[in-house]
């Protein structure tokens, strides 16, 4: 994991190469991507955990045949 300084260098690097005006729309579009993917993780995990469900099983009655 990069320290402070690290941090300083990449900060500026990214302002050097996107300029002042498209670092909010880069971050935005960054935003909407682990968003969507946050709402796609919670939709398999959901998925996953009602797959794992016992499911219900219908009672059938028989008559004693004579």
């Amino acid at each position: 994991m990069p320290g402070g300084a690290e941090w300083i260098f990449i900060l500026l690097a990214v302002v050097l190469l996107f300029g002042g005006k498209k670092i909010p729309e880069l971050m935005k579009g960054i935003g909407k991507g682990v968003r969507d993917f946050n709402d796609a993780k919670d939709s398999v995990k959901k998925d996953i955990e009602e797959g794992m469900k016992p499911k219900p099983v219908a009672e059938t009655i028989t008559t004693p045949s004579i």
